[in-house]
Parts: C-alpha cells; sequence; structure tokens
C-alpha cells in the first residue's frame, strides 16, 4: 500500500513538473486514472489533492497545446473527484473549476470533450447548494459562444438546473433570445423549452415583452432587393439572422399562446396581432410568414373579437385564404397584401373598440 502511494505521488509530481511541454501526458493522466478508479479510491484521491493535482488537471484544460484526448482524461479525473462527494465538488468549485470547465466547453474542438465537460459541471451542481448558483451563471456565459454543440450543451445545462436553483436573473434574456437565431434545429429546440421554463418566474413580463419585439425587425415589404425576385439568383436574406430570429420568436408564441390563456393575454398587451399580420407581410423570409400565419390563425380561432379586426386588417379576400390554409398562405401574398398588413392598424381597432364600450359597461354597472 505505501509503495502504491508512493508511486502514485511521485507520477503525480512528475505530471506537475512537466505537463506545460507535454511528456508523456496520455500516460502519466492515465496512470492517475488506475488509482482513483481502485476500490480504496478515497484515499488516493486525497493524496492527489495533496500534491496539488486539482489545479493541474484544471489548467491541462485550458491548454493550447494539450490534445483533445488528454482533455478527456482530465475531465475524466475531475469527475471522479467530483463523485467522491460533496466536499470535492466544493473544492473544484473554490479553485475556479467551474470556468476552466466552461471554457474547456466553449473552445474544444471534439464534441465527445465537450459532452463530458458538460457531465462534469451538471456533476459540480448536484447536492451541492454552496456553487450551484454558480454553475448555472458559468452555463449562461456560454450562451454567447460560437459554437453551436456549446451552445446546445449549456441550453441543456441550464434546463437541467433550473428546476434546482429555483431562480433566475434577467442577465439571461439577451442571450437567450439571440440563440433564436441559430440555424441548428438541436440547439432553438433547447432555447424554447428553457424560455418555457423562464416564464414560471419573475423575469416573464420582460420575457415576453422582448419577444413579442423581436417580431418587429422586418422592414417595409415595399422594400424588398430586387435581387430577391431574379429566381435565378441565390436567396441572400433567406438566411439572414435577424429573420431566421423573427421566425423563431413568432414559433415559440404560437407554442405559448396555446399552452396558457394568461400568457396569450399578456403577449396581446404587448400588440401581438399587429406585430405578427407586419410579420406575416415580411416577404423577405417565408418562414417569419409561415410562423407569425400559423400563431395569429389560433388566435383568431379563439377570439372572435380579434377575428373581425384581423379580416378588416387583410380585407376579405385575404383573410377568407388566411383562414382556409394558413400554413401556405405566404405563397400567395403580393406586394399589395403585403403592404396592407405591413399598415395594418388592427391594435389600434382593438383599443378604440374597448375603449368605445368601457364607458356604457360602467353606465350598466352603476344602473345595476
Amino acid at each position: 500500500a505505501q509503495g502504491a502511494s508512493l508511486f502514485l505521488t511521485r507520477v503525480t509530481a512528475w505530471l506537475r513538473l512537466s505537463y506545460m511541454i507535454g511528456t508523456c501526458l496520455s500516460e502519466q493522466l492515465k496512470a492517475i486514472g488506475v488509482f482513483l478508479s481502485a476500490a480504496s479510491s478515497q484515499r488516493y484521491i486525497i493524496e492527489v489533492l495533496e500534491v496539488g493535482g486539482l489545479l493541474t488537471f484544471l489548467d491541462i484544460l485550458g491548454l493550447k497545446q494539450a490534445r483533445e484526448e488528454d482533455k478527456q482524461e482530465a475531465i475524466k479525473l475531475l469527475q471522479i473527484i467530483a463523485s467522491g462527494g460533496r466536499k470535492y465538488k466544493e473544492l473544484i468549485c473554490e479553485s475556479y473549476g467551474v470556468r476552466a470547465i466552461a471554457e474547456c466547453l466553449a473552445k474544444s474542438k471534439l464534441e465527445k470533450t465537450q459532452e463530458q465537460a458538460q457531465i462534469l459541471l451538471e456533476l459540480l451542481a448536484q447536492g451541492n447548494q454552496k456553487y450551484q448558483v454558480q454553475v448555472y451563471k458559468g452555463a449562461i456565459a456560454l450562451l454567447p459562444t460560437t459554437s453551436s454543440k456549446a451552445q446546445q450543451l449549456a441550453l441543456q445545462t441550464l434546463n437541467n438546473l433550473q428546476p434546482i436553483v429555483k431562480i433566475t436573473y434577467p442577465c439571461i434574456i439577451k442571450p437567450l433570445l439571440n440563440i433564436l437565431r441559430s440555424l441548428h434545429s438541436e440547439v432553438q429546440y433547447e432555447a424554447i423549452e428553457l424560455i418555457k421554463k423562464l416564464l414560471e418566474y419573475e423575469i416573464r413580463s420582460d420575457l415576453l415583452k422582448r419577444l413579442a419585439g423581436l417580431l418587429n425587425l422586418c422592414k417595409d415589404p415595399r422594400n424588398r432587393p430586387k435581387i430577391l425576385e431574379d429566381q435565378s439568383a441565390p436567396n441572400l436574406l433567406e438566411s439572414a439572422p435577424m429573420f431566421i430570429q423573427q421566425a423563431a420568436a413568432a414559433k415559440v408564441i404560437g407554442i405559448l399562446i396555446q399552452n396558457s390563456v394568461d400568457i396569450s393575454e399578456e403577449l396581446m398587451q404587448h400588440e401581438l396581432v399587429r406585430k405578427l399580420l407586419i410579420t406575416m407581410g415580411n416577404r423577405n423570409h417565408f418562414d417569419s410568414q409561415r410562423q407569425a400565419s400559423l400563431a395569429l390563425h389560433y388566435i383568431v380561432c379563439t377570439n372572435p373579437n380579434v377575428a373581425e379586426q384581423v379580416k378588416t386588417s387583410m380585407g376579405i379576400e385575404l383573410f377568407e385564404m388566411f383562414m382556409n390554409d394558413p400554413e401556405n398562405l405566404y405563397q400567395k401574398i403580393t406586394e399589395v397584401h403585403a403592404d396592407a398588413l405591413f399598415n395594418n392598424k388592427a391594435n389600434l381597432l382593438l383599443k378604440t373598440e374597448e375603449s368605445e364600450v368601457s364607458p356604457e359597461a360602467e353606465q350598466d354597472g352603476t344602473s345595476a
């Protein structure tokens, strides 16, 4: 036993002296892993920590010259240490481990390394109440990264941690909504799931307001670039981030209003009907038109008062086409239709009606 401990100490010391230059790094990490995976691993974990092994493992995650395979081995050792109990998780967090692991997740070139880093992050939060929020904030910091895989894993972590931490921060709204610009469906899926969870917290009102605001991105359809009318030219704006974000926002809104009447009513306070009509007139991006049409169709079918105002804004012909086939309506929208949709006064009409009805309602209530 003493011989094993002596060997482990020497290998760890050798690692600390040579890891910067990468001499036998893989062999050193695997040798240490044999000890930490043993039945009596608690004793060996303590011995590795005593000679500074923890900081060395964390440093390896940030080494530019380190191979991805070596980073995976270092993460594996950190996972073993974290699995040893809460005190070890706290020690990793106190050693700036969350930042090192998050940066590794964001910058790693292999998805396997990123996935293992995510597992380690979530492991640090489990049963570690003292540093759960730190891990949560670390995941938020990953949202603006340029790696779609890192964004997906960060969102998964936030989705898993949200019911545990039971709090959130306003700073999450902007990077979360920016992620709706992603071309990757798996990233958008995770973002939508997180948005649904966050609506249970105090940031709900601000989140819904900004979500509805994303529908206002399109410009006047009369300014549609002529190059888009050329069928032989590539569709230059089809993948424009702001239009992808607009389409995603319309899709999210469509999901939310079907799941909750309260959310639907709250969104209506932010001129939702008018903004959806404007988005339907955005001939620069077909998916924006389609998603807005589907969301508005649900509102119209569940709210007769809105239906009348939408009919007035669209005109009878376009409204009938809209009711018959909302998903494919974008194919039939002409420049004239787009102009009418862009200049609609739906919410103004709704407010005018409400102001006219309210005094009568008050008089009825008084006379009663």
